[in-house]
C-alpha cells in the first residue's frame, strides 16, 4: 500500500508532532550579545576593539598606575641617589692627590659643591620618576622609552665629566659617580613602576 508523503516514517509508524523539536520556540540568550557590534555607536564595546581586523590585545592599554607607590619610590630613589652621590665624594677624596669638590685640606666633604652634587642626584631621581608617570599613563612600552633615555641622559653626564676641567683623577672620579647614579636611578624607578602597575608596566 502506498502512504502519503509525511503520513508516517521509514517504518510506517505515524508521525507524532510532539516527538519533534519545536523550532519556533524562544532562543536562549546570546552570552555574547554584549560583545557585539553595536551599529547605534559605531563600535565595538571597549574590551573588544579591534584594529586592523584583529582584536586589541589587553598588554597594550595603559595600565593602572598606582601614583602613591610609584612616588614612594621615587623618593626612597632620591635618598639612594644622593647618598650614592656622598659615598662617592668620600671615596674619591680618600684616594690620594684627587682634589674632588674641592682641596685636600678642605675636609673629607671637600667644598659646598658636594652639597649640590647630592641635591643633584636626588633632584634627578625626582625627575626621573615623573618622566615614568608620565610614560606609563601615555605611551606603549613605556618602560623600554624609559630606559633609552635614562642610559642616554647617563652617557651625556659622563662625556660632560671628560670634557670638562680638572684633573685626570677628577675627571675618572666624576664619570664614576656619575654612571652609578644613573644605574640607580634606572633600575630602582623601573622597580617602582613595575610595582605601581602590578607587574603590567613590564609585560607591555
Amino acid at each position: 500500500m502506498t502512504r502519503g508523503y509525511g503520513t508516517g516514517d521509514e517504518y510506517g509508524n505515524p508521525r507524532n508532532p510532539s516527538q519533534y523539536e519545536d523550532r519556533t520556540r524562544e532562543l536562549p540568550a546570546d552570552p555574547y550579545e554584549d560583545q557585539r557590534y553595536d551599529p547605534q555607536y559605531g563600535q565595538y564595546p571597549p574590551q573588544q576593539q579591534f584594529s586592523g581586523g584583529r582584536p586589541t590585545p589587553p598588554g597594550t592599554r595603559a595600565p593602572v598606575v598606582n601614583a602613591a607607590r610609584l612616588w614612594a619610590g621615587g623618593v626612597a630613589t632620591a635618598i639612594v641617589a644622593a647618598l650614592i652621590a656622598l659615598v662617592g665624594v668620600l671615596i674619591a677624596r680618600a684616594l690620594p692627590k684627587v682634589e674632588f669638590l674641592g682641596p685636600l685640606a678642605s675636609g673629607p666633604l671637600g667644598s659646598g659643591k658636594t652639597v649640590v652634587l647630592c641635591l643633584g642626584a636626588a633632584v634627578a631621581a625626582l625627575a626621573a620618576t615623573g618622566l615614568a608617570h608620565l610614560l606609563l599613563v601615555s605611551t606603549p612600552r613605556p618602560m623600554a622609552y624609559f630606559g633609552w633615555i635614562v642610559a642616554l641622559c647617563t652617557v651625556v653626564a659622563i662625556l660632560l665629566a671628560f670634557l670638562g676641567t680638572g684633573s685626570l683623577g677628577v675627571k675618572i672620579a666624576s664619570a664614576v659617580i656619575y654612571l652609578v647614579i644613573g644605574i640607580a636611578i634606572g633600575s630602582l624607578v623601573t622597580g617602582a613602576a613595575i610595582s605601581a602597575t602590578g607587574g603590567r608596566a613590564a609585560s607591555r
